[in-house]
């Protein structure tokens, strides 16, 4: 071996520490010589010498590979690591509270629950009432525990017609926000319908139509002075007196129907005598033995505004009340089906009588071979075009069944829908 080259392991040990090296060579040179020799023949690279002449720092850095910070140890691998992960995407435990809501904003109620169930962070951001401002359960069975939480939710347009309630006792402490809520055709006791009433001081717009009602219902409905439109069509049970003072403390109200209740002659005063001036639409009809000449008197001079007024089925009216309705100058719908004290002829008339009348329904008076004639000599008014009534009905009835406009609360639908 020539003298200034020298093996393999000592360049290696050179190349890293030289002083240490050369003290190893002065004090034990061939013994030194006899393990490298020995290392040779047995590994092709010198492993056990590389590690024990590797400077600590760098010894450090491998074995801290894959932790971060470790004994207060700033790790640059796991930093660039960390910083490719985040280019890559973003977790959602990052993402603030308020955009996760914008987001499950758009998730439908099946989904929506289903998600409530990830963990303890999405159950509460899922359960926010801004999620449940608006619900739909129509459809749903067992109604009563689902109706008492979506209640607690903070829930603000409710539709839930036709359902079945059962005994149900809302103990909330704090005041509903339902603004808008239809009950309409369910089957609900009377004792549940008033614990969910007594609660409510933000109604806007209301069916209960066909519902079993009492004064204690009546006298909480009184509490809303917001309300603007509200259907009591078929409804019982309450007092004359305690209608009275629901119609005082409504003096907001634009759409009533109240027609084919339970009412006797006080019932028929207390709401021509009592009823808001602002009130446009008015369904009235179904009274064929209490509402009389006198009570359409008092309700023109009183309600000059109505637009589109049913006086249905009111068979003590004749041709005498036409120039008493006459005064109401903004009419435009009237319907006088099966008031059959009114002569046919007396239609001639209405245009001249209505000069804004558009709508008329005279079902019952005007059979088929006379009505054709009397298109003609009103061509500027629809006749008998509207079967039912949509005075403050939250979903007309003339929708067909199935249609997307089915569901839809008085013209908007709810966001969140069960679905069969």
């Amino acid at each position: 071996m020539p003298e200034n080259s020298m093996p393999l392991q000592d360049l290696s040990c050179l190349s890293v520490q030289g002083s240490m090296l050369s003290q190893s060579k002065r004090v034990n040179k061939r013994k030194s010589r006899g393990c490298l020799s020995e290392d040779l023949d047995t590994e092709s690279t010198p492993t056990e010498l590389i590690q024990q002449w590797t400077p600590p720092h760098k010894y450090q850095c491998l074995v801290s590979k894959g932790k971060e910070n470790d004994e207060h140890q700033f790790v640059l691998a796991r930093r660039s690591r960390r910083k490719k992960e985040s280019a890559s995407g973003i977790s959602w435990d990052h993402l603030p509270d308020e955009l996760i809501l914008r987001i499950l904003f758009y998730f439908p109620l099946r989904d929506l629950l289903k998600m409530s169930r990830v963990c303890k962070r999405w159950h509460r951001l899922v359960f926010d009432e801004s999620l449940w401002h608006s619900v739909d359960l129509e459809g749903l069975t067992h109604m009563g525990s689902a109706l008492q939480q979506v209640l607690k939710y903070g829930v603000r347009r409710l539709r839930c017609p036709r359902s079945f309630v059962e005994d149900l006792h809302f103990t909330g402490t704090s005041p509903l926000q339902i603004v808008q809520m239809d009950l309409s055709s369910s089957i609900i006791p009377t004792s549940a319908l008033e614990s969910i009433i007594s609660c409510c001081t933000l109604l806007e717009y209301l069916s209960l139509e066909g519902l079993q009602l009492s004064d204690s219902v009546i006298n909480s409905l009184a509490m809303n002075p917001d309300m603007q439109q509200l259907n009591l069509c078929g409804c019982t049970g309450f007092s004359a007196p305690a209608l009275a003072d629901l119609l005082k403390s409504c003096s907001k109200l634009e759409h009533l129907n109240i027609s084919w209740c339970e009412f006797n002659n006080d019932h028929v005063k207390s709401v021509v005598n009592n009823l808001s001036p602002s009130v446009t639409h008015l369904n009235l009809s179904g009274y064929r033995d209490t509402l009389t000449l006198d009570d359409v008197k008092v309700l023109v001079e009183r309600c000059p505004l109505i637009q589109t007024l049913d006086l249905s089925d009111s068979t003590l009216l004749m041709a005498d009340s036409f120039p008493v309705l006459a005064q109401l100058e903004h009419l435009r719908h009237l319907s006088l089906s099966r008031c059959y004290h009114i002569h046919l002829a007396a239609l001639t008339d209405l245009a001249k009588t209505f000069p804004l009348l558009c709508l008329l329904d005279v079902f019952g008076l005007v059979n088929d071979s006379h009505l054709s004639s009397l298109k003609k000599e009103m061509p500027n008014i629809s006749i008998n075009s509207r079967p039912f009534s949509s005075i403050a009905r939250p979903t007309p009835t003339s929708r067909l069944l199935g249609s997307p406009s089915e569901h839809i609360m008085w013209n908007s639908k709810c966001r969140l829908r069960f679905q069969v």
